[in-house]
């Protein structure tokens, strides 16, 4: 894998990151989005993790 795709990983992570901030930020929070969005940010670790 190249150094663009990890790169591309954890943009995407960083930002999944500042959405799960926000969602968790609000007065009542939708846990159900904030269980995807973290499902998605560990797929994505997952992914990095199995690069490097």
């Amino acid at each position: 894998m190249s150094t663009s795709h990890l790169s591309t990983l954890k943009s995407r992570h960083a930002d999944l990151d500042a959405k799960l901030a926000n969602e968790e930020r609000r007065p009542a929070p939708d846990t159900g989005v904030v269980a995807q969005l973290k499902k998605q940010k560990l797929k994505l670790k997952e992914e990095m993790l199995a690069i490097v």
